[in-house]
């Protein structure tokens, strides 16, 4: 067995989840730790803020609310003194607004040009327009860093009268917390480096006596028993041990006693040449032969001890007692869609003297070509005693009509006397078609091949259906000028086409049109000819070459077919080296195509 590597093995999947665990629980910590330390050290920041504009506010009221004359300092004056003095590290600038959005002071000596502009700032508009005091957090564009701006109005008596815009630098607080997380992630890695060390130690307390116990399992499974496993405390592990150690000792003695079974079991089925399985007490397979492998597609590794209900796929009709009881035999039924396959299971128990029930003994038999054989005779005889009872029927109705008198009218007699006749000719058609299908079973072809003209041959037929056609139905032909030559048994090639074209004549409304048409594809030719009757369903489609297969049977049995006719034309062109098949519209027309081989030495020159 392959040795585990250590980044698979328990030990390490036992410290990663302690790992896991302990990281889980500081990332906790650590995230509410840093939240709560955000919130704190961004509340004291702006209540500092708030404070100082409180005390700004007071001085600037008393300004902006004194009386002045000619030889006093004007308001914008006042106003930019006291914002002088006003000046602090985490404040990036101060504004002052009177009641008509003029900027009357700020602190950035910089920025001193905009004092008697108006203030375009929405906050400030709400600050003095409706008394409210505003702030809010972004990242300035220029710097990159986080600011915060508070909007307060300056009231009087209940009235504003101005207000103060001021830009702090909250960026400081943040940096702080940043260099706060960095002690906290050193802190985390320290811990989960001594978590993981005193993980692997715990963990090799652990795993040892597992390990100890693989290795053992290993050795049971080389057939070495005597080692055991070391008991290392009286813990769940160490009962885990001594269950293990009894458990050794038990496999010993069964693989002794199932050793001496084996062999006698071994040396009565392996020269069977039927599919013989054999299984323990228990029904799990402990001997299965090369044909009952090859019967059931099986590997006779993967299907030792593997319950014999399931290599059957009988679970859900039988189980391992019902097989020990079942006296006839059961059929397994493997077909698929494209395959039928069915086997027959014959179940025979191995019993000790003492009644004991030691296995099961099961022999297969491939029936497939007999069930086969055995449908086919039923579907065959269902079919032509159908086909056969209709006619006769009908005959014996008009018989007994013509015995009790009918004979004597003119009018009727005759008629009577027709439909009998057709139908004696449907029945020897019928047992025509059958005689020839018994031959083609049989390999009986007799095909008379010779040498051919196809275009000439195909011509010739065309021009005997274009001049006996009774309805109204156009031919259009599309065929090669040159001679294409193929290798044909004209009798039956013959059959194969008249019998499309009738099939297509049948079908044609008044006024339709027939097709055919000629192509050459490499070594062979494909014929095909087109009709624009009532089309084919698309389920019957593969169907309408099978024997007896009808897409209407009543319209078809009215038109005089045996619905045989296409299954001869298939076993005549399959005859020929060919292939025949069909596509259909519904409603629009079905064409028939088949090919032929054909020797081509000629280039294309349509009409």
């Amino acid at each position: 067995m392959k040795r585990v590597g250590f980044f698979r093995s328990i030990q390490m999947k036992f410290v990663l989840i302690y790992v896991l665990l302990i990281l889980f629980a500081m990332q906790i910590i650590s995230v509410y730790f840093v939240n709560s330390l955000e919130e704190k050290f961004t509340t004291n920041f702006k209540t500092s803020l708030e404070q100082r504009v409180n005390l700004l506010e007071y001085n600037l009221r008393e300004e902006m609310l004194k009386e002045r004359d000619e030889q006093s300092n004007t308001l914008e004056q006042d106003t930019q003194r006291i914002l002088e003095d006003f000046s602090e590290d985490d404040i990036i600038e101060v504004r002052v607004i009177d009641i008509e959005n003029r900027i009357i002071g700020t602190s950035d000596a910089n920025n001193r040009g905009i004092v008697g502009q108006r203030m375009p700032n929405i906050s400030v508009k709400r600050a003095l327009s409706a008394g409210q005091t505003e702030e809010e957090m972004y990242i300035d564009e220029n710097s990159g860093q986080r600011v915060w701006v508070l909007t307060s109005p300056i009231f009087s008596n209940s009235e504003v009268i101005g207000a103060v815009y001021l830009v702090g630098k909250i960026e400081t607080v943040f940096t702080q917390l940043d260099d706060i997380n960095e002690i906290l992630f050193s802190a985390a890695i320290l811990a989960l480096a001594i978590t993981a060390i005193l993980g692997i130690t715990l963990a090799r307390t652990i795993t040892r006596p597992i390990t100890d116990m693989r290795r053992q399992a290993v050795a049971l499974g080389k057939g070495n028993f005597s080692r055991k496993v070391k008991v290392y405390g009286q813990d769940e592990i160490g009962e885990l041990a001594v269950t293990f150690n009894n458990l050794t000792k038990r496999l010993q003695e069964a693989q002794a006693t199932t050793e001496g079974e084996r062999r006698k079991l071994s040396s009565v089925l392996s020269y069977m040449t039927d599919g013989v399985i054999a299984t323990d007490r228990r029904g799990r397979v402990i001997l299965i032969n090369e044909p009952a492998s090859k019967m059931l597609n099986v590997s006779r590794e993967t299907v030792i001890s593997q319950p014999i209900v399931s290599l059957l796929n009988l679970e859900e009709d039988y189980s391992f007692d019902d097989l020990l009881n079942e006296q006839d035999s059961v059929i397994l039924d493997y077909s698929t869609h494209d395959r039928p396959y069915v086997l027959r299971a014959n179940f025979s128990v191995i019993q000790k003297e003492t009644g004991f029930v030691n296995g099961l003994i099961t022999v297969l038999h491939d029936i497939t070509e007999q069930e086969k054989i055995e449908m086919e005779r039923r579907e065959f005889v269902t079919n032509v005693s159908h086909e056969l009872r209709t006619p006769l029927t009908t005959m014996r109705s008009y018989l007994e009509a013509l015995a009790d008198g009918a004979w004597q009218d003119p009018d009727i007699a005759p008629n009577f006397l027709d439909v009998t006749q057709t139908e004696t000719e449907r029945m020897i058609r019928l047992v025509n078609d059958l005689l020839q299908l018994s031959k083609f079973d049989s390999q009986e072809y007799n095909l008379t091949k010779k040498d051919t003209d196809f275009i000439d041959f195909f011509n010739k037929i065309i021009d005997r259906f274009e001049m006996t056609k009774s309805q109204e139905v156009t031919f259009r032909r599309k065929l090669p000028r040159y001679p294409v030559y193929v290798t044909i048994d004209q009798d039956k090639l013959t059959q194969v086409i008249d019998n499309i074209i009738s099939n297509a004549l049948k079908y044609s409304p008044e006024g339709g049109l027939v097709s055919f048409n000629v192509e050459e594809h490499g070594n062979t030719i494909q014929i095909s000819i087109s009709d624009q009757g009532m089309g084919i369903p698309k389920k019957s489609l593969d169907l309408i070459f099978e024997r007896f297969y009808r897409v209407d049977r009543a319209r078809s049995r009215k038109m005089g077919g045996t619905g045989l006719g296409l299954a001869i034309a298939k076993e005549l062109i399959t005859a020929h080296d060919g292939h025949i098949w069909a596509t259909s519209v519904e409603g629009k027309g079905t064409t028939i195509f088949f090919t032929l081989p054909a020797d081509l030495s000629e280039e294309d020159d349509w009409e």
